[in-house]
């Protein structure tokens, strides 16, 4: 296989934030990117953002998949290599059933395994969470080893599905027993920063960023843990492809030190930004506001958390350092101006 064709590789999730970042990542290094869409709205989205980052698409196709139907999977699998599987429904307001976000992400994880397996491809990496490890915690530190307890009333329904979704997936690989198994890499990001492509700002992560400099979050929640750069996750998810180490592996793709808002706010103050505030909400606000506001209720977990990850085995098994906290919180709010103007 020659370095200008490494391998076809079915993107689930492409027009997302990370997704986006997946695929410009994959085309640079000389993969074939077949990325799954809902509509022909996103496809044409995706092509513009990309080729407005002046990344070659030449080597970019598209399929229609849902993560709640069968329909297409089998299809978009054919002749793959790899399989990266990213899509998944992410809001930090419980929804009004948690079956809503729940379905579809371990149905998802699932469909992808499977199509996978059935086509013969080599492996698969799926986006997980960090949350899926800690999210049950309140202090301390957190490793791969580590599991969120889905029965605990403190974590928020996003949570739950992750955790959810990614045990699913490493009990349907258990459940393989012939030679050539499928192999499985899953990687857990920590709070996602950085540039967005493009002019999409409808992530979760990027939404409250933006809420953020416009001075529309007047106080700051309570809570700390390790975050990372969208590039960071995207290089991560690249390299875990085709690193034999890595198999089997949960990939804690954040930094080891927790990081909280009121810093992030701080950041941006100390370079100009009039927007955010570093006033601390009261945690008995924030309990009182969950009453009636579902993402202030998805949010009451993760007051008073300050925690650690153990990203060792990340570090050493791709040579990775971190991109600083500032670097990334200073691009992200360049990204987000320059949607503005």
């Amino acid at each position: 296989m020659t370095e200008e064709t490494r391998g076809l590789v079915l993107l689930t999730g492409v027009s997302g934030f990370i997704g986006l970042h997946c695929a410009k990542e994959m085309l640079e290094q000389g993969y074939k990117v077949r990325g799954s869409v809902r509509s022909k709205e996103k496809e044409d989205e995706v092509l513009a953002t990309l080729n407005a980052a002046s990344v070659n698409t030449a080597h970019l196709s598209f399929v229609r998949l849902d993560l709640t139907s069968d329909s297409g999977w089998a299809q978009a699998a054919e002749d793959c290599d790899f399989i990266m599987h990213v899509a998944s429904p992410f809001t930090i307001a419980n929804p009004k059933t948690e079956d809503e976000m729940i379905a579809p992400a371990v149905q998802g994880s699932l469909r992808a395994l499977k199509a996978g397996k059935d086509a013969g491809v080599k492996r698969v990496v799926l986006t997980s969470s960090i949350l899926s490890m800690m999210g049950s915690m309140k202090t301390g530190t957190f490793g791969p080893e580590d599991w969120t307890d889905t029965q605990s009333k403190a974590i928020n329904t996003y949570t739950k599905s992750k955790t959810l979704a990614e045990r699913a997936a490493w009990e349907f690989m258990a459940s393989q027993s012939d030679k050539n198994e499928m192999e499985l890499v899953v990687v857990n990001p920590g709070a996602v920063f950085g540039p967005s492509l493009g002019k999409n700002m409808t992530g979760q992560t990027m939404t409250l960023f933006k809420q953020m400099l416009q001075g529309k979050i007047p106080l700051v929640p309570n809570f700390a843990f390790p975050m990372v750069d969208v590039r960071d996750v995207a290089k991560l998810h690249v390299e875990a492809l085709t690193n034999t180490e890595a198999n089997g592996k949960r990939i804690i793709a954040a930094t080891a030190e927790p990081h909280s808002f009121i810093e992030i706010a701080k950041i941006l103050k100390n370079e100009g930004y009039k927007g955010p505030s570093t006033r601390k909400a009261p945690d008995f606000l924030l309990r009182l506001t969950s009453i009636f506001d579902r993402e202030a209720k998805g949010m009451l977990g993760m007051l008073g958390m300050n925690l650690h990850s153990n990203n060792t085995e990340t570090r050493t098994l791709f040579n990775w350092t971190p991109r600083t906290m500032k670097e990334s919180v200073l691009d992200t709010a360049k990204s987000i101006k320059a949607t503005e103007s």
